[in-house]
């Protein structure tokens, strides 16, 4: 897993469409997905930045923010502890605190905050 970026979805079918056909121009296309979910790369590879489609995870309809999320990996347990840790030290707030998160893959270990403005900020381990 490498650096991601989520956009919300509202009707995923129709949102993977129109990524699927205007990815493709540039040599990106889907190489991962589940219900609700698409994973977008160069090449399909998944290898350097991730696009991820999504509906959010809340239930609640996309919008500008809801479903976007800017995610950053760690090189460990202990760095993504300590991004959390850090973030509520410094007027962030929780969403998500540190732990496994194996729905999104066996080792997934990640922390979830909101910045000051409430932009959502993922940090992920993944071995």
């Amino acid at each position: 897993m490498s650096v991601y970026a989520t956009v919300g979805a509202i009707d995923s079918a129709k949102s993977n469409g129109f990524y699927d056909a205007t990815l493709a121009t540039i040599g990106w296309s889907k190489h991962r997905e589940f219900p609700g979910w698409s994973a977008y790369s160069e090449g399909g590879k998944g290898d350097g930045f991730v696009l991820w489609v999504c509906t959010p995870f809340n239930g609640e309809p996309a919008s500008a923010g809801n479903g976007s999320m800017v995610g950053f990996m760690a090189k460990s347990h202990a760095e993504v502890n300590a991004f959390y840790d850090a973030a509520m030290t410094n007027g962030g707030m929780d969403d998500g605190a540190p732990g496994l998160r194996p729905h999104y893959g066996p080792n997934w270990y990640s922390a979830y905050v909101r910045d000051p403005t409430g932009n959502k900020i993922a940090v992920v381990y993944d071995d």
